[in-house]
């Protein structure tokens, strides 16, 4: 009888034994399936795909800090395209600018608003004036935030009879806000004004 007593506790015992590394053994596995797929997570959060000329192109994403300069510098740069680059065509004027302000604060919509109040936009179009601008340089300091920038560049206005080339300095800052599709840098230009425009040279047209 109490052979048969001592076997039944010894199986028990087994079969508590193996039950136990059953439940380690589930447990450990779930750790590492947990892990892998944190990993995997991770890996592809590390991924961007860029869509050129209908095709998803992968990259690899870096800290917001690597990039700092390079977007900061495309970001005022793509809005000084937007504010100064004109055509005797309302509608071109208005998704241009809109386009800009998006990027920018209020500091530039009042500089937009005296320009359409003093008649600039309208001057434009009933000058059949285009205007151009090519960016020469775009210096950032990152060493403080929210960043200060200075922007020079030359425009060329447009006009029937001539050509004025003009010299354009603006300076401003960034601060950083939420990536969107208008917005894909993530920054905001504020404080923009103007430092210098002053004509450099004007040219007659034949």
């Amino acid at each position: 009888m109490f052979t048969k007593m001592k076997n039944i506790d010894t199986a028990f015992r087994y079969v508590r034994g193996f039950t136990m590394l059953v439940i380690v053994g589930c447990i450990m596995i779930s750790c590492y399936t947990l892990y892998k797929s944190f990993e995997s997570v991770t890996q592809m959060q590390d991924k961007v795909y860029i869509l050129a000329n209908g095709k998803a192109l992968e990259a690899y994403a870096s800290e917001r800090k690597d990039n700092v300069p390079v977007e900061a510098r495309d970001h005022v740069k793509t809005f000084h395209k937007f504010f100064f680059t004109l055509d005797p065509d309302d509608k071109v004027i208005k998704t241009n600018i809109t386009k800009a302000l998006y990027l920018a604060d209020d500091s530039a919509k009042r500089i937009y608003d005296d320009l359409k109040e003093n008649g600039f936009y309208s001057g434009i179009i009933s000058g059949n004036i285009s205007q151009t601008i090519q960016i020469d340089s775009i210096a950032i300091d990152i060493r403080e935030y929210p960043y200060r920038f200075k922007c020079f560049a030359k425009q060329n206005i447009i006009r029937t009879t001539s050509i004025v080339k003009r010299n354009l300095v603006t300076e401003g800052s960034l601060r950083n806000v939420s990536r969107s599709d208008n917005n894909p840098h993530g920054f905001l230009i504020e404080r923009w004004n103007t430092i210098e425009n002053k004509d450099l040279a004007v040219e007659n047209r034949k």
